[in-house]
């Protein structure tokens, strides 16, 4: 019987170094669109608010970014040909300048010989309307800030009730009942508050560089003013 089981041994643990080991389960890998996919029907308004204040952005940048473009011989040439009396000259050089600045000297030129009362209520006039074309659809940055995180928490609120529906149904917590729950939660939240953050920079971002013209508009307004009211002019 010894015998038996000395002979034995070696086929054994031959047989246990070549059995198989225990199997494991590949890791699932998750791209950034299977994980946002995963984060349920709430993520179809979030990213259509991403892709709308994308384009809001960028478009107003570029507006802006055109609008300031400073000539600064602009008002050394009007006020040369002011001063020269050749009014003409003067209103095509505004004309030609395609700005902000040039609409606003170029109606000041038009009411020449009024009351400078009258010519600075003009430039004024004109000054705002082209403010709120710059300023065009700028607020919509502002209301997508506060709706995606709202959109996110919506999305928490989900994913809890899908974690406690899952509960109610199979009995049991397990990580694979409440799985499904948190990826909605998580990923929503996320989402709304990084598309929430990033509106709100971008808000802030073009409120200045529009307050910066504005502020060189009104400059170059006070020295058209003064132009008009020197003595002699």
């Amino acid at each position: 019987m010894f015998l038996l089981q000395v002979t034995d041994t070696p086929a054994t643990l031959d047989s246990m170094l070549t059995a198989p080991g225990p199997s494991t389960a590949p890791i699932e890998d998750l791209s950034l669109l299977d994980l946002l996919i995963k984060g349920g029907w709430v993520m179809i308004p979030i990213a259509i608010l991403a892709f709308l204040g994308l384009v809001i952005f960028i478009e107003r940048y570029l507006t802006i970014k055109k609008a300031s473009r400073y000539d600064s011989n602009l008002m050394i040439q009007v006020k040369q040909n002011i001063m020269s009396g050749r009014l003409e000259a003067a209103l095509a050089l505004c004309r030609n300048s395609n700005g902000p600045l040039g609409a606003m000297l170029q109606k000041g030129l038009t009411r020449i010989g009024r009351p400078i009362k009258d010519i600075e209520g003009a430039i004024e006039n004109v000054g705002k309307l082209e403010v709120s074309k710059l300023e065009k659809n700028i607020n919509i940055l502002g209301i997508i800030a506060g709706i995606a995180p709202m959109l996110g928490f919506v999305g928490t609120i989900i994913g809890v009730i899908t974690i406690f529906h899952e509960v109610s149904i199979k009995g049991v917590i397990e990580i694979g009942t409440v799985s499904g729950g948190l990826y909605t939660k998580m990923i929503t939240s996320a989402s709304g508050l990084i598309i929430g953050i990033i509106a709100y920079v971008g808000y802030h971002i073009l409120n200045m560089m529009v307050d910066r013209l504005i502020l060189r508009m009104e400059t170059d307004a006070i020295e058209f003013i003064d132009l008009l009211d020197e003595p002699g002019s």
